[in-house]
């Protein structure tokens, strides 16, 4: 019996706090109990690689979500298949009008983040504004750092056929890079801000040739932002990688949301593509209410969370 509970029961009670925490999580987007998206314990012990998310190409949905931080990657680690670590952070978690003004230090911070945090989904970096579009040597130079110094498997850039020959060499130097087409929010200063892509015949066909130039240049998948949605539908049924959407069509191989956005944690806007999961932005209200009134009325702290105080007090 005591060779029993010395390994595998003790193993399982390691892990108790950690299943805890997903059946909470699992319960608050409503996935039901058994649904094959809750990944097992041996599912957790490999990393899917980007080779993995490129051989889902029109296989099962890929399934994605932004993450900044350990806490956040932890929760949502079982249930996805690549984490983003957007330079959208810029924007969510530093209060910026674009994100234009996020540095490469910053998203390297925020990508070792996420990996101490995940265990199971593959994970990606932004290249932030002005660290790639230089030269390719820049774009390379950067890229290195970022899987360097964080252990994350691949970078994101924005950017069609005039970033074709950067996506090239990076893949070329074995730099794994996700694509990003369509609506690039780097750049909508100077496109005349957050337009929809592919609503005339020049603008489609740009798109068609950027998700051609991108995958033909080596981009393990390609992610298609802001279009209308039968161009993206096309792009999907195209190329011969992957095709990840936002704000895109149904249709894609995968999808991807900012997770800030579909958890209510940010308010400033809502774009018309996002469907919202939950009001945690609303949760986060009501408990810092209940906290404050706690506080105010000498109801917190009690005895019972102080050092010291003998147990019959408490």
């Amino acid at each position: 019996m005591d060779s029993i509970f010395s390994a595998s029961f003790q193993k399982n009670l390691l892990f108790l706090p950690f299943f805890l925490t997903l059946k909470f999580v699992r319960l608050s987007i409503g996935i039901p109990e058994g649904s094959s998206l809750v990944r097992s314990v041996k599912d957790l012990s490999r990393r899917n690689s980007v080779s993995d998310i490129k051989a889902r190409k029109g296989g099962p949905p890929i399934v994605c979500l932004t993450a900044y931080s350990k806490p956040m990657a932890q929760w949502l680690d079982p249930y996805m298949d690549l984490l983003l670590v957007g330079d959208s952070l810029a924007m969510v978690i530093y209060g910026m009008e674009t994100t234009r003004g996020v540095t490469l230090d910053t998203m390297i911070n925020h990508g070792a983040a996420v990996i101490r945090g995940s265990q199971r989904a593959c994970v990606v970096v932004d290249l932030p504004h002005g660290t790639y579009e230089d030269s390719p040597c820049q774009a390379y130079t950067s890229a290195r750092r970022v899987l360097d110094e964080t252990g994350v498997q691949a970078v994101k850039l924005e950017g069609g056929v005039e970033f074709s020959d950067t996506v090239h060499h990076l893949t070329d130097k074995g730099i794994p890079v996700l694509g990003h087409i369509g609506l690039l929010p780097q750049k909508a200063e100077n496109r005349g801000g957050f337009k929809i892509q592919g609503r005339d015949d020049d603008g489609w066909q740009q798109v068609m040739k950027d998700g051609l130039a991108i995958a033909d240049a080596g981009a393990f998948a390609i992610v298609i932002e802001g279009t209308v949605e039968a161009l993206a539908l096309e792009i999907t049924e195209t190329v011969d990688v992957p095709t990840i959407g936002i704000g895109a069509s149904p249709g894609c191989d995968g999808q991807i949301l900012v997770t800030d956005d579909a958890l209510g944690l940010f308010s400033d806007f809502t774009p018309s593509f996002v469907k919202r999961y939950a009001d945690l932005g609303e949760e986060v209200a009501k408990a810092a209410e209940a906290y404050a009134e706690d506080v105010r009325a000498g109801n917190f702290p009690g005895l019972e969370h102080c050092f010291g105080v003998s147990k019959d007090k408490k």
